[in-house]
């Protein structure tokens, strides 16, 4: 009971003392040493500077519960799970970095003689190296060329002719191909959008000092090649195929002035903040003359755009959405002035009629990983690819969420953070696996 007390005494300080630390560094003077200076970067540092061990399990347990003391007993079993799964993200983030660096396609298949040359004559040092050799033979390398990305949307030139077609040229191109226009074909579905680049581009080009190419509904462009099999004609093996990234509020005329107002708050927060400054280096006074160009011309708006409804929710209606993998999605209405929750929806619910799609879905993905364990057992290519059922189901399920937030008039969707949550599953289910199944790597796979 005294080392209780003792320690609550000592985790109370602490957190009293780091409190007044990060007031007292909310000055100019320490404004340079501010990544430090934040709540756990002092817990942190107070850990590596002191040896008392009771106060170090205390600066431990702050930092473990989000510098709070919490009310349950903590579970040891539990820690050791938590930790674990961390050193499994951490892991496979570093495996991540690692493969991120750019290798290059072996069109010529050196890379692949050489490694057959290894796996014939040497003996793998570990399970690493094996696991490389066999995915360096087992990849199936392509002879298609990498995409050519246009970051900005004045890269692309957009030109009409007198039956209407739409023709696109690629800035660099010109000085490389005698005919450097290529006619664009696409479903009616995407037509009108490129009528759109089209127009946006003939008012910009006509008085760019005026217009803002900022306010384009074409944000940028890719450029790949398409591999087909079963042609006949060698030109139809390869098609040029055009991805185009648009902004889709930037639509209509009245979510098109919502961006706009957005852009000019920006650009003048920033001419602001480098006007305070002063004294301005040559590079920073070439960007200031930017956003004052910039912000000078998002005052107008681009002409003959259409008007569109504009959806107004209401504030404290909220609609939460839940991801996971055996409910791929459940939805959840919440009043938050009333702090009630007005109604519940499972993905049954959500799906209706079309709710046997996601078995379907299911089977399929089975059948495949299935197929996979068995290439893989055989040492074979098990790249298998997947038909669109299950984009299909996920579009599926967003308009069912969204009908349901245009049915209670709802402001805002809330979705989970998504970045990580394939690393924190794999980590979570790697975990479980080896507290399971110790040292049987194929039981825990």
């Amino acid at each position: 009971m005294e080392a209780t007390g003792k320690s609550l005494q000592i985790i109370k300080s602490i957190a009293k003392a780091t409190k007044q630390r990060k007031k007292g560094n909310n000055t100019k003077k320490n404004k340079k040493n501010s990544s430090n200076t934040t709540l756990f970067g002092g817990l942190f540092d107070m850990y590596e500077k002191t040896e008392d061990c009771l106060s170090r399990c205390a600066l431990a347990y702050l930092l473990k519960n989000n510098c709070q003391v919490s009310k349950v007993d903590e579970e040891p079993d539990q820690c050791a799970k938590g930790r674990r799964k961390k050193e499994i993200e951490i892991e496979r983030l570093r495996n991540q970095i690692k493969s991120r660096k750019p290798q290059g396609r072996d069109l010529t298949g050196e890379k692949w003689l050489e490694t057959l040359s290894e796996v014939v004559n040497k003996v793998p040092q570990n399970e690493d190296e094996a696991k490389s050799w066999q995915a360096t033979l087992l990849r199936e390398n392509s002879c298609i060329p990498y995409p050519v990305d246009y970051q900005t949307n004045t890269d692309l030139t957009w030109l009409t002719n007198d039956k209407g077609r739409i023709f696109v040229k690629f800035n660099g191109l010109n000085e490389l191909m005698n005919q450097p226009k290529f006619e664009v074909y696409c479903d009616s579905r995407q037509l009108h959008y490129f009528q759109r680049f089209c127009q946006d581009w003939q008012i910009w080009h006509d008085d760019d000092e005026t217009y803002s190419s900022g306010l384009f509904i074409l944000r940028s462009a890719r450029l790949l090649w398409q591999q087909r099999k079963n042609t006949s004609e060698p030109w139809k093996t390869h098609p040029l195929i055009l991805q185009c990234s648009i902004e889709t509020r930037l639509w209509a005329e009245e979510e098109t002035e919502l961006v706009r107002l957005e852009k000019i708050n920006q650009a003048e927060k920033t001419i602001s903040q480098m006007e305070k400054e002063g004294n301005l280096k040559k590079t920073q006074v070439i960007r200031l003359q930017k956003e004052l160009t910039t912000r000078r011309k998002l005052d107008n708006l681009f002409p003959g755009r259409p008007s569109q409804f504009l959806y107004q929710g209401k504030s404290n209606i909220i609609v939460g959405v839940s991801l996971g993998l055996e409910k791929p999605a459940t939805v959840a209405v919440v009043d938050a002035a009333s702090k009630k929750v007005l109604t519940y929806r499972s993905v049954k619910q959500l799906l209706g009629d079309n709710y046997n799609l996601l078995n379907r879905q299911r089977q399929q993905q089975q059948h495949l990983s299935h197929e996979r364990h068995k290439a893989q057992k055989q040492n074979a290519p098990n790249s298998f690819g997947e038909s669109e059922l299950g984009q299909y189901v996920d579009r599926l399920l967003a308009d069912a969420i969204v009908a349901i937030a245009k049915t209670y008039s709802a402001d805002s969707i809330i979705l989970p953070k998504l970045g990580e949550m394939r690393e924190i599953i794999q980590s979570e289910v790697q975990a479980k696996a080896e507290k399971k199944i110790p040292g049987y790597k194929e039981g825990q796979q």
